[in-house]
């Protein structure tokens, strides 16, 4: 048997029941095709480098699966262009070594929370008293990332001030002389 994995990008749009449809579907053509699906994983929702189909989003989708001839492929990417044209925007067939472990590391995706947005989440809930976030140790940690960036900016601000003094400091001193020399011209004529 040959294993392949599929990675689909479909429309950030697609529903809970249009993936089981897709689901079904592969998995009927795979199983007529006396082949069967290892592994069908949801991804996530993920921002394109470019817009696909005018969407900067899409949900990515990755099924693994062995058969025994490579003709199914031709019939598989004819499935996706004329059934699921609408629903699957892109899609990608890969042969795997057959020895190769399955295990793969997923990127993140927008469906998951990133960590620096736990402050923004919990600023608010400090603010507003709400409990959007339950974990204490978030939290804290939200706490003490936005009181270093307060800090920061404090800092940066009193830098800001101390090089705008100098830089007064320095041209008061470049105008002083001049002054002082048309004083003393002054002074120089009227003594003439």
């Amino acid at each position: 048997m040959l294993r392949y994995e599929l990675l689909m990008l479909a429309s950030p749009e697609i529903t809970k029941d249009e993936e089981t449809n897709l689901e079904k579907h592969i998995d009927k053509f795979i199983g007529e095709a006396k082949g069967s699906i290892l592994t069908f994983d949801r991804w996530g929702k993920y921002r394109l480098a470019y817009p696909v189909k005018g969407n900067s989003y899409g949900v990515y989708f990755l099924v693994r699966f062995d058969v025994k001839e490579m003709e199914v492929l031709q019939e598989l990417r004819r499935m996706f262009y004329v059934k699921f044209n609408d629903i699957v925007m892109r899609h990608m067939v890969s042969r795997l070594d057959k020895d190769a472990s399955l295990e793969y590391k997923r990127p993140p995706s927008l469906e998951d929370t990133p960590k620096r947005h736990i402050g923004f989440l919990a600023e608010s809930e400090l603010k507003h008293g709400s409990t959007l976030l339950k974990d204490d140790k978030a939290l804290r940690q939200a706490q003490d990332d936005r009181e270093g960036v307060v800090e920061e900016e404090v800092s940066a601000k009193e830098d800001e001030k101390i090089e705008l003094a100098d830089k007064k400091e320095q041209t008061a001193e470049i105008a002083a002389p001049g002054k002082d020399d048309q004083k003393n011209e002054e002074a120089n004529k009227q003594e003439v």
